[in-house]
C-alpha cells in the first residue's frame, strides 16, 4: 500500500466526490478513480458506495480511513524529523 493511494482515499472521502477530490489533488479524475480502484483491490473490500454523484464510505470503508489518517499523520511526522535530521538538529 503506497502513501499517495492512501492520500487520495483520505481526500475523497473527506470530500466525497471524486471531481473535488481530483481538483484538490490536482491529478485528473481518471486516475484518481484508478488508484481508488487499485487500492481496493489491494485490499479486496469496496470503500465506497456510489449515492448518486456522491461517494459514501462503507462500514470498512469508514474504519480504513481512521488508520489512514493515523497512518498519514505519522508519514507526516517522519517527515519532520527528517527535515530536523538534515539541519543537524538531533536533539
Amino acid at each position: 500500500m503506497d502513501l499517495r493511494r492512501t492520500r487520495t482515499f483520505v481526500t475523497v472521502a473527506e470530500l466525497g466526490t471524486v471531481s473535488k477530490a481530483a481538483q484538490k489533488l490536482r491529478i485528473a479524475q481518471p486516475a484518481l478513480s484508478r488508484q481508488i480502484s487499485d487500492l481496493e483491490q489491494e485490499l479486496g473490500f469496496r470503500l465506497f458506495d456510489r449515492v448518486g454523484r456522491r461517494l459514501t464510505l462503507t462500514s470498512e470503508g469508514e474504519q480504513f480511513l481512521g488508520d489512514c489518517r493515523g497512518l498519514l499523520g505519522h508519514a507526516d511526522a517522519v517527515g519532520e524529523r527528517a527535515q530536523l535530521l538534515r539541519r543537524g538538529d538531533t536533539g
